[in-house]
């Protein structure tokens, strides 16, 4: 189950590495920096677009990490432009990558704690379910408003990516 539902993030990384593409394209475009888009955000009091796209991948990569006792890629979080950030997802997807069904056995059970959890743990499946990934959605989910609320042309399908579709039997 942890690696089919990694997949999704995975593929929701993809999706974010698109909706950055098309940003690019939309501000080149309209005749401005792209790199702009790097410090907007929906709210003063809320991370900027770089921010969120950071977390997003430190949220995909360290859930993983956490699952599965490997160590993550480490990132110094300096990106400041779009095509650094689209660089830092490309090297989030290709450590999934190297992640398969095996590396999950017993992530359900292993015990999770971080610094700011003061000593408290929580087990894999409980962290994965409750804390990664609504995280994780609401980071690519954020970001997705944000560049959207600045204008670029983004609807669902550019967020949701291709499903899988079967043909009725």
């Amino acid at each position: 189950m942890y690696y089919h539902l990694i997949n999704q993030m995975k593929k929701g990384l993809g999706q974010l590495d698109h909706c950055l593409a098309k940003a690019i394209t939309h501000a080149q475009a309209k005749g401005y920096d792209p790199n702009v888009l790097a410090g907007m955000r929906l709210a003063p009091d809320q991370f900027p677009l770089t921010r969120q796209v950071q977390t997003a991948c430190d949220t995909a990569k360290l859930s993983s990490a956490r699952l599965t006792g490997k160590e993550a890629p480490k990132h110094g979080d300096e990106e400041k432009t779009l095509d650094e950030l689209r660089a830092r997802i490309a090297t989030v997807i290709a450590w999934l990558d190297q992640l398969g069904p095996a590396d999950f056995e017993g992530a359900a059970e292993r015990v999770v704690s971080q610094p700011r959890w003061e000593g408290k743990t929580m087990t894999g499946a409980d962290y994965f379910v409750e804390h990664a990934l609504p995280n994780f959605f609401f980071h690519t989910a954020t970001t997705y408003a944000i560049l959207r609320h600045n204008g670029v042309d983004l609807g669902k399908r550019d967020y949701l990516g291709a499903l899988t579709m079967h043909a009725p039997t």
